[in-house]
C-alpha cells in the first residue's frame, strides 16, 4: 500500500501562525523563519494538497474558510505529536520539567498557593506554569496543545478530555453585618427574590454553577450589578449595594479584615461544583496527570 504525501509540522505551523498573525511577516517572524520560506512553505502545502488556502494580493492576505478548517485540525494535529514526543521522553518516569496549568479566575486566587506548595511537595521537579483565564478558554488552549493541564469547576463540556475530580464546595451568602438575614443561621432560596443581588458578569461558569445552586433563573431575582470579578462584587456588598454568592474557598480571603461583612449558608446545602483537573485523553502524562491529581484531592486543597 503506498503512502500519501502529508503536510509536515512545519507547514501546518506557517499556517497557523498566518491564521493568527493575518500577516507573512509577523507570521514569519513567530515562526523564525524569513517570510520567503514560510511564503514557499505554504505554497508546497497548498500544491500537496491541491487547494488554495491563502488568497494573496498586493495589499492584504485573506486565508480561505478551508485554509481556516485545516489550520484548525493542524493545531490538533501539532498537540498530538508533541504528546508522542513526550510520550518517547517520559516513558514511565515521575513528571518533571515545566507544566502549563490553565486555571479560572474564580478558583486560581484561593487554591494556587496550597496547590503550588502541594506540587512541590508530591512532584519536586516540576515546575508549574499558570495561565488564568474563563473556562471557555481554558479549555481551547488544552485542546490545542498550548496547556498541559486545566482545573476547571463542573458541570461543563469537556468532552474529549481525561477528568479527575478534585474536591466539592458549596455556595453561601454574602451580606452586610448589619442585613436582616443575619439573624438566621441559614438562608432559603427565596429570601433572595426580593433583595437586591450582585453577580458575576456572563461568561463567568461560576454564574450559571450559583444560580443551579440557588434554583434561580436570571430572571428571578433582582440583579443591579455585574462585573468580572470576586473581589469587585464583595467590595460592592461592602459598600451596601447589594448582596453576592461565593464558592466557599473564597470566604477567608475575601471577608478577611472586613468585621461589617457576613455570610450564612443555603438552608438546604448541596454542592455546588465539583473541581477537576482535566487533560487530553492521548496525553504522554496521562498517567502521572491522574496521579498529580490524586495528590491534590488527597490533600483536601477545596
Amino acid at each position: 500500500m503506498s503512502l500519501r504525501s502529508l503536510p509536515s509540522s512545519r507547514q501546518l505551523s506557517y499556517l497557523i501562525a498566518l491564521v493568527e498573525t493575518g500577516h507573512f511577516g509577523r507570521a514569519a517572524k513567530r515562526c523564525s523563519v524569513t517570510q520567503s520560506t514560510l511564503s514557499a512553505g505554504l505554497k508546497e502545502l497548498e500544491a500537496m494538497l491541491g487547494v488554495t488556502l491563502i488568497e494573496r494580493t498586493r495589499r492584504s492576505v485573506v486565508v480561505t474558510p478551508l485554509g481556516r478548517m485545516i489550520a484548525a485540525r493542524g493545531r490538533e494535529t501539532i498537540a498530538y505529536l508533541e504528546d508522542l514526543v513526550d510520550l518517547a521522553r517520559a516513558g514511565k518516569g515521575e513528571l518533571s520539567g515545566p507544566v502549563n496549568l490553565g486555571i479560572i479566575p474564580t478558583i486560581a486566587p484561593y487554591l494556587l498557593p496550597t496547590l503550588v506548595a502541594e506540587t512541590a511537595r508530591a512532584f519536586p521537579r516540576v515546575k508549574l506554569l499558570v495561565r488564568e483565564e474563563q473556562t471557555a478558554g481554558v479549555l481551547a488552549r488544552l485542546r490545542k496543545g498550548e496547556l498541559d493541564l486545566a482545573l476547571i469547576a463542573l458541570p461543563y463540556d469537556t468532552e474529549g478530555l481525561d477528568v479527575a475530580e478534585i474536591g466539592a464546595e458549596g455556595m453561601v451568602v454574602c451580606m452586610p453585618a448589619a442585613h436582616p438575614l443575619t439573624a438566621r443561621k441559614t438562608v432559603r432560596e427565596a429570601d433572595l427574590a426580593d433583595v437586591p443581588l450582585l453577580m458575576l458578569e456572563g461568561g463567568h461558569c461560576l454564574r450559571d454553577h450559583a444560580l443551579a445552586a440557588c434554583r434561580l433563573s436570571d430572571r428571578a431575582f433582582k440583579e443591579v450589578f455585574q462585573s468580572t470579578s470576586l473581589p469587585t462584587l464583595v467590595a460592592m456588598v461592602e459598600g451596601g449595594v447589594g448582596l453576592t454568592l461565593l464558592p466557599r474557598m473564597a470566604v477567608a480571603r475575601e471577608l478577611s479584615g472586613r468585621p461589617d461583612l457576613a455570610v450564612r449558608p443555603f438552608e438546604k446545602q448541596q454542592p455546588m461544583r465539583d473541581i477537576a483537573l482535566c487533560w487530553r485523553s492521548a496525553a504522554a502524562q496521562g498517567d502521572n496527570y491522574a496521579r498529580l491529581a490524586a495528590a491534590w484531592k488527597a490533600a483536601n486543597i477545596v
